[in-house]
């Protein structure tokens, strides 16, 4: 293996691996349903047609199990919270989501859908949700753990994690986001990484791997085999480097459950598609855009991370746009918050009609003096951020809104647009870019973009926009 600081090109990777295992999206079964907690709205972005709840009532709950797909996803939006808050929200849902199967009569498994990068709260939400399955009499038998995102470039081979940078593949551990300021680790290796996060309470050789040889060479059969063996909440750690290799490991999830053992997942977004049986679907285009309506619309940026930054500039460059700031400094001083962000949004709306707005946030990232200090500050402005676009487009409704970044985008939807349920109808750049369609309140009707702060190239976001523009 190459040394971890020098990018390799990704054939040199894949060099030498045993032939993929071809398996169509047809071939895999339906099981009990899948219930995605997604820790923020961007595990949508590899799907269509899969229903979205920003609430977890167990009327809400209800209703997304009545809907046909087996599949839907809840949005706890708990990488923005505190290690406590984040705890007491999956509790909130494994109680209600209970109530309204039983209700319904179905059963369910659960996935704690979070980055491909590795940041988010673990092992703290799988421990709470198997906690909590426990107490409902779903004992867990192994956490499944599969990172793996494709279409943005995240692969894991031998159980290494890697990234897709400009300059080539990078484990996952040498990139920026292991630098984050709440989520940071250092380890690629999923096992190690697992150990980390566990501060040693796992060891490494006591994580579980399923590897590509396991999926292409022993197939389906032999991987739920290694499966069934789990017990205790066994961590298992799972490559794949392609679609086809997450549809062998959902034959083998479904094998595995179907014989009794209980597993709960924690995954990227391209285990979604996977374990649903459902095919990539190419980008929307203009024509499916149209029955959004005309009208400019509004490109909310929360994202600091610098691929978004190279973003914004290539959005520049495409022009049609204008720029409003909300500068986080003021943000921070009670005493200018409210005037500061009344003023941007009264002259973003105004401006909206005319051309596309960005509102945004000073590119200069504020952090605090520890990881929680950190993640008040990011609450603090993309609160900040939420006001701003409600004001906005109470006085102007928008023709579509772009949401850039995780968090940003999952408080747009549910404090700014007010969603409480939706649709993803596709994407708009592959795999990566997901179309929401509100089906309730105010904002029905609204094209909804949820665009994560870390995918794409740095004329993606001019591209989404621009192909916004073809819906008139």
């Amino acid at each position: 293996m190459p040394h971890p600081s020098t990018p390799v090109a990704i054939d040199e990777l894949l060099a030498g691996l045993p032939p993929v295992r071809s398996v169509e999206a047809a071939e895999i079964v339906d099981g009990p349903h899948l219930v995605i907690l997604d820790d923020d709205p961007t595990g949508t972005q590899t799907v269509a047609d899969v229903p979205v709840l920003t609430s977890w009532s167990t009327e809400d709950l209800r209703w997304g199990l009545r809907q046909p797909g087996r599949a839907f996803f809840v949005l706890i939006n708990t990488r923005s919270l505190a290690a406590e808050d984040a705890a007491a929200r999956n509790r909130e849902v494994v109680d209600a989501l209970t109530a309204a199967a039983r209700a319904e009569g179905v059963d369910f498994v659960l996935a704690s859908r979070s980055d491909s990068t590795l940041r988010g709260h673990f092992p703290l939400e799988t421990d709470v949700l198997a906690d909590e399955l426990d107490r409902h009499g779903r004992p867990v038998d192994g956490v499944v753990i599969v990172p793996a995102f494709p279409d943005a470039g995240r692969i894991t081979i031998d159980s290494v994690h890697w990234t897709r940078t400009a300059d080539g593949m990078v484990p996952a551990g040498e990139t920026e986001f292991a630098r984050d300021a709440s989520f940071g680790y250092r380890s690629s290796n999923l096992r190690d990484w697992v150990a980390e996060k566990t501060r040693g309470r796992v060891a490494a050789e006591d994580v579980m791997a399923i590897t590509l040889t396991d999926l292409r060479t022993g197939g389906p059969e032999h991987v739920a085999g290694l499966l069934s063996g789990a017990r205790d909440r066994r961590p298992i750690v799972v490559d794949a480097a392609c679609d086809d290799d997450l549809r062998v490991l959902a034959l083998a999830l479904h094998r595995a459950e179907s014989q009794g053992t209980r597993l709960l997942y924690r995954v990227g977004p391209a285990f979604v598609r996977a374990r649903i049986g459902q095919d990539a679907s190419p980008p929307l285009d203009g024509a499916a855009l149209r029955a959004y309506g005309a009208g400019h619309g509004l490109i909310a940026i929360g994202s600091h991370v610098g691929l978004t930054t190279a973003q914004l500039a290539g959005l520049r460059e495409l022009g049609g746009i204008e720029e409003f700031e909300l500068d986080v400094p003021t943000l921070l001083d009670p005493s200018t918050r409210d005037d500061h962000i009344a003023e941007v949004s009264a002259r973003a709306a105004q401006a909206m009609s005319r051309c596309d707005v960005v509102i945004r946030t000073s590119r200069t990232l504020v952090t605090g003096a520890d990881a929680d200090d950190s993640l008040t500050i990011a609450r603090a402005v993309s609160a900040a951020l939420v006001e701003a676009v409600a004001a906005t487009v109470r006085r102007h409704r928008p023709g579509f809104v772009v949401a850039k970044g995780g968090i940003t985008s999952s408080d747009i939807a549910t404090d700014s647009l007010h969603i409480r349920r939706a649709i993803t109808r596709g994407t708009l750049l592959p795999g990566m870019v997901s179309l929401w369609e509100p089906v309730t309140g105010a904002s029905a009707g609204i094209a909804y973009i949820v665009f994560p702060g870390n995918v794409g190239d740095e004329h993606a976001l001019a591209h989404v926009v621009r192909t916004l523009r073809t819906r008139g």
